[in-house]
């Protein structure tokens, strides 16, 4: 049975909800969950008094309502399933190294930051630094899965070593800042500058980017792994065209004022 949380009515203040993931609910019975203490601003307010409280814990989760004040869902959690049906804050995901997020309208920032394993899908437009990695270290994300079919803002995939961001919208600027290896894919218009101070990895844009100077053209062809990692947003419902899948995309080295070892994969008749 999905153990289902409903919002009572929309928080006065915001709420740490970093508890709310399958496996930080694991083991506990229905009035055990209704008694665990959320952060609700400045004081502690146990989930039964925000949320009405329905099944029993299982490895699946459903909250309902809008939750676009309810931070951190999700933070940490490495198994099963939680289904957010409405809006969710910032920090959704963030930390996750295992197990499925699905939201089904829009995230705050820093969706699925630093995430290690997992996968997190977001149905509505997400905010800045998805998939990022927080101030300080230069790693972000080191594996797993993100796809947003909205919009996202600024820096997705800042920092990124391992793992699979994709944006079926417009992607904010400075996309993949800093990265060190995975893949981010922009079906959408991709912002001014994207790749900057990136040593590996891959940007993949649909549509001509305002570039760096420090990159350069190197080829034009058909990149044999792109495909696979198309049908994989395929199947998580992106959009996917036969012109993305069979087309030739131009090359772009860079970043030249790092290793150079990064590129910008732009399709040849984006426009």
């Amino acid at each position: 049975m999905t153990l289902t949380l409903t919002l009572r009515e929309a928080p006065a203040a915001p709420v740490d909800a970093r508890a709310l993931s399958v496996d930080g609910l694991a083991g506990l019975g229905r009035a055990e969950v209704e008694r665990v203490e959320l952060w609700h601003g400045n004081r502690r307010a146990p989930v039964g008094e925000l949320f009405a409280v329905a099944g029993s814990p299982s490895d699946e989760l459903r909250l309902e309502g809008d939750l676009a004040a309810v931070h951190g869902i999700g933070v940490r959690m490495s198994a099963g399933r939680l289904v957010v049906a409405g809006n969710a804050g910032a920090h959704t995901g963030a930390q996750m190294r295992g197990g499925e997020l699905f939201v089904e309208g829009d995230t705050g920032d820093w969706t699925g930051a630093e995430m290690s394993g997992g996968l997190v899908v977001v149905r509505g437009s997400g905010g800045s630094g998805l998939g990022a990695g927080y101030p300080g270290p230069r790693a972000g994300m080191r594996g797993g899965e993100i796809i947003v079919h909205g919009d996202a803002g600024a820096g997705p995939a800042a920092g990124l070593r391992r793992g699979l961001v994709a944006v079926v919208g417009r992607a904010g600027a400075h996309a993949g800042f800093r990265m060190l290896a995975g893949t981010f894919v922009a079906l959408g218009a991709v912002g001014a500058h994207p790749g900057a101070d990136m040593r590996r990895g891959t940007i993949v844009a649909m549509s001509a980017p305002r570039f760096l100077p420090t990159f350069s053209f190197a080829c034009t062809y058909r990149p044999p792994h792109l495909a696979l990692v198309l049908r994989r947003l395929a199947e998580l419902g992106a959009p996917i065209r036969a012109a993305h899948l069979e087309g030739r995309y131009r090359r772009y080295s860079g970043d030249m004022l790092d290793l150079g070892r990064g590129e910008i994969l732009v399709l040849e008749d984006g426009t």
